[in-house]
């Protein structure tokens, strides 16, 4: 197979080459100063030494010599890191266990051109990846690499969707132009390395300075040269990382264009359309044993979990089913997306879905295949398989042997609970999925409207005009911070014309005037929507019961943004817990931090009472909230952070910030639910339900 390369391809090939070379040039330059600077201090500390041989000259004389030596160390320490996969959540699998697997495997090295992967490894995860343990010498001598198949990825997709999305892995290797990709990505590794990949070298100069205080203030002139050495890199490094960014974008498009010729365009960009929902099936189900891990529950089989979550999330969305897997399209996932904004994501290593179906649609190359069957038919054993994977991801946890393992019906009903709890109904029709009711003055309104028709109050138009306010405010951020000059770009789209940073402040007038209208109409929709629904409520004299559920939710709207400012300033005032501080600044830090624990005290003592939270009020919550207020706790003693205090302090207010988020959520569900209920007594519509219905709503009139 011999695939053409792009002309955007070879630009960007030839700036990361320019890159690599001008590294090089500075890089020698260093070096060679480094060099000069090291005999200098090898010299002159010989010098000291036997001009007057005493203990004090000789120190003196090591101390100078180690400067250089230091200086030297670290220019050349990259050589001697090694980059190590972590592999201990992998299973190693072989020929022998799975040998269907290893011949699929193989049929697709060698259609792509490349070499059969040193090992395999299952992973648990949604991803399929190629890996490898590098270090500099990597550049000069040629690595084998290894597999990773996640279970997560292999359960969801097609036999000739795993063997497209197998076919771009082994593309990135496949094609000799593809090495200049590896070639910036070690000296990008390089820099890291030099920069930020300090702790050893930072021992080993601690460990001499301890050694003599005459050595401390040759290594205090070393660490300063070294500073200045980072900060020339500083700037290669950006440089460097952003060319190795941009060719990494142009290899994905290079590698897809390897699975295309293999496995055709078709799967691939099935498989990448529907991942977003995958990963989300799969995140549900780890999420869901994230809270049911503290009760002594766990999965038997996460994977078959993960399928159900699929087809519910699948089907709740409406989307269509081919093969017994959803189908998802370019329109399912930008529909809510109506920005007008376009701005290159430099730092991004890969290309967007939209942009790589785009890519994969100009390749136009169609195969044929009958291989429709899930890809995990591939193993021999799956289930038994998915088991082992899912007892390991459980196997760290504290008397796991000991839990109650959820049956797949259990789960599914637990699930759709949860679901049900934590949705909106959906006669809304996503209406208020982004939004809350905004706000309007009840007692000021003029005579209610009639509306007769609740497809018109949540009608496409509508939620159109939700997601372009949406855009437009994001949009409105966005341009300001480009006109302060607080996003370093040169260029950009907006609304199909494309502007210079410098023009950007004179969009914000019109953006805002949109932005303005925008509200206004959708602020009279929910008055309408407030109308309809209590024109219905006064039927049942339940008019009243509304408006206090609109009062209620208006005023934890007012009273949110304050409550929530409570808690960013004790993160932010606690922030230098984090960090290196000298022991005064500490002890004044904390003066401040006890002050602003008052108020957020206070708070939490009113969310016990508050029957808002009494369902949310789990017992790990309650206790941490009482063990909190129990005392005026101090942190610090002895010029030492008392950490079991400090765990009390972060567990109660990260809890305090997720009540008070929920309670938002409680108070805005109540209030549409409420709404749905009035239809039910009214006769209008039955309350529906999510998921593995049709999603209809059933007019009873």
């Amino acid at each position: 197979m011999n695939i053409e390369i792009s002309t955007s391809f070879k630009k960007m090939t030839t700036k990361a080459i320019l890159s690599i070379v001008l590294f090089l040039v500075v890089y020698v330059i260093l070096l060679a100063v480094a060099i000069g600077l090291t005999a200098l201090c090898l010299i002159g500390g010989l010098y000291v030494i036997t001009a007057r041989p005493s203990f004090l000259t000789l120190m003196l004389g090591i101390g100078l010599a180690s400067l250089g030596f230091f200086i030297l160390a670290f220019l050349f320490k990259f050589m001697f890191k090694k980059h190590k996969a972590d592999r201990s959540h992998l299973t190693e699998i072989t020929k022998e266990t799975e040998p269907k697997l290893f011949h699929f495997i193989e049929t697709i090295v060698n259609e792509a051109g490349t070499d059969f992967p040193k090992k395999i490894y299952l992973s648990p995860e949604v991803n399929a990846s190629v890996f490898y343990d590098s270090s500099f010498w990597s550049m000069f001598f040629p690595v084998k690499k290894n597999l990773q198949i996640g279970l997560g990825l292999v359960n969801t997709i097609t036999e000739q969707e795993f063997k497209a999305i197998l076919a771009h892995e082994f593309g990135h290797f496949s094609q000799r132009s593809m090495k200049v990709g590896s070639y910036v990505y070690y000296v990008n590794q390089v820099i890291f390395n030099m920069l930020y990949d300090n702790d050893t070298f930072d021992k080993m100069i601690q460990k001499w300075a301890n050694t003599s205080a005459y050595f401390s203030i040759f290594l205090m002139i070393s660490v300063k040269i070294i500073e200045g050495i980072q900060w020339v890199l500083k700037k290669m490094y950006e440089l460097i990382n952003i060319t190795y960014l941009a060719l990494s974008r142009e290899m994905e498009f290079h590698a897809d264009e390897v699975a295309a010729n293999v496995a055709g365009i078709l799967p691939l960009q099935e498989s990448l359309l529907r991942m977003d929902l995958v990963d989300a099936s799969y995140n549900a189900v780890i999420d869901f044993y994230g809270d049911k891990i503290v009760q002594g529950f766990k999965s038997r089989n996460i994977y078959k979990e993960q399928e159900f979550v699929l087809e519910f999330l699948a089907k709740d969305s409406q989307l269509q089913f081919k093969n017994n897997l959803p189908i998802v399209t370019l329109l399912d996932i930008s529909k809510f997306n109506k920005s007008k904004l376009v701005i290159e994501n430099q730092w991004a290593s890969h290309p967007s879905v939209e942009d790589r179906c785009s890519n994969l649609d100009r390749v136009n190359v169609y195969k044929e295949y009958s291989n429709q069957q899930l890809a995990n038919t591939i193993f021999c054993d799956i289930e038994s398989t998915q088991e082992k994977l899912t007892s390991k991801l459980f196997a760290s946890i504290e008397n796991v042997d000991t839990f109650k393992e959820f049956t797949l019906k259990e789960y599914k009903n637990e699930f759709q609970n949860q679901f049900e709890k934590n949705t909106f109904n959906k006669i809304y029709n996503g209406y208020y999925d982004n939004k809350n009711p905004n706000y309007f003055d009840i007692n000021k309104l003029e005579k209610p409207l009639v509306i007769n028709s609740l497809e018109t109050l949540f009608s496409k138009e509508k939620i159109d005009m939700v997601y372009d306010f949406i855009a437009l405010k994001n949009d409105e951020v966005l341009i300001e911070n480009i006109a302060d000059k607080k996003l370093n770009i040169k260029s950009f789209d907006y609304d199909g014309h494309k502007f210079k940073a410098k023009n950007a402040i004179e969009l914000i007038p019109e953006i805002r005037k949109n932005v303005e209208n925008l509200e206004k109409a959708i602020t009279e929709n929910d008055i309408a929507i407030f109308s309809y629904f209590q024109n219905i409520a006064k039927k049942d004299y339940q008019d009243g019961a509304l408006i206090m559920r609109y009062k209620a939710f208006f005023a934890y709207d007012h009273e949110y943004d304050q409550k929530i400012e409570l808690y960013n300033d004790l993160i932010n005032q606690s922030h230098f817990m984090t960090l290196i501080t000298p022991i005064d600044e500490i002890k004044s830090n904390f003066k401040k931090l006890y002050k602003s624990e008052i108020e957020i005290k206070k708070e939490i003592t009113n969310m016990l009472g508050n029957q808002l939270y009494t369902k949310e009020l789990t017992v790990e919550i309650k206790e941490s909230f009482e063990l909190y207020l129990k005392e005026n706790w101090i942190y610090f003693s002895n010029d030492k952070y008392i950490d079991d205090e400090i765990q009390i302090f972060y567990k109660a207010i990260y809890n305090y910030h997720f009540l008070l988020s929920r309670g938002y959520f409680l108070l805005k569900k109540d209030l549409l639910d409420f709404q749905n209920q009035l239809l039910v007594n009214n006769g209008d519509i039955i309350l529906q339900s999510s998921g593995l219905n049709d999603g209809n709503s059933v007019i009873i009139n």
